[in-house]
């Protein structure tokens, strides 16, 4: 049973962090970068959302309390919004899907890269959800950060592999990857709403 946790966990954080869509965005981001320049792009993009991450799984929970908002209805908001990114991803509409365009004059490694495709909206919102401080102990909270780490792992090598690995799939195999990745996530997200609804109404 907690391995089954660890897994769906580990689930959530692919979908909501999602590295096939990171690799696609890196892929055309460095398209004009040298080759020797693109790992150190990967780096910094991973770390830096990497402490985005990090940041909203140690402070989400204190961050909330301070505003006086029940997680019970952040986990219930955060499924919806969760759902909807899934149902994006499967019918392939929406921001969830459509890459941002880098901003001239800007680190293409801090946005779009780190941030909101690493750091996204859906992986900040799993990320305090599954770091609930009333249903876990800091030791499972750590093993969640070890998960994390590893989802950010497999991202960054990804991304140093991004040129073979996107000529491989193409971008049939990688639309089609990232369809199975938002049905996921939209069973996740109602799994979510259940349980938030379920605790708000015992």
């Amino acid at each position: 049973m907690y391995f089954e946790l660890l897994f769906g966990e580990f689930l959530l954080l692919i979908a909501t962090i999602d590295p096939i869509g990171t690799l696609s965005i890196f892929v055309g981001v460095t398209r004009h970068s040298k080759k020797e320049d693109r790992p150190r792009i990967a780096l910094k993009a991973t770390l830096i959302g990497g402490a985005v991450l990090l940041a909203f799984l140690v402070l989400g929970q204190f961050v909330l309390g301070a505003l006086d908002i029940r997680l019970e209805s952040f986990q219930l908001a955060g499924g919806v919004i969760l759902f909807l990114l899934g149902l994006q991803m499967v019918f392939g509409v929406g921001p969830a899907v459509e890459p941002p365009k880098p901003e001239a004059g800007h680190d293409v490694a801090v946005f779009p890269l780190a941030l909101p495709s690493i750091a996204s909206p859906g992986s900040i919102l799993a990320i305090v959800i599954l770091t609930d401080n009333h249903r876990y102990t800091i030791l499972e909270q750590g093993v969640t950060a070890l998960i994390l780490a590893l989802v950010l792992g497999l991202t960054y090598v990804l991304m140093l592999l991004a040129n073979p690995i996107h000529r491989l799939i193409g971008d049939t195999g990688g639309m089609i990857i990232v369809k199975v990745m938002g049905l996921l996530l939209c069973a996740l997200a109602t799994e979510n709403c259940i349980d938030a609804l379920q605790k708000i109404w015992s």
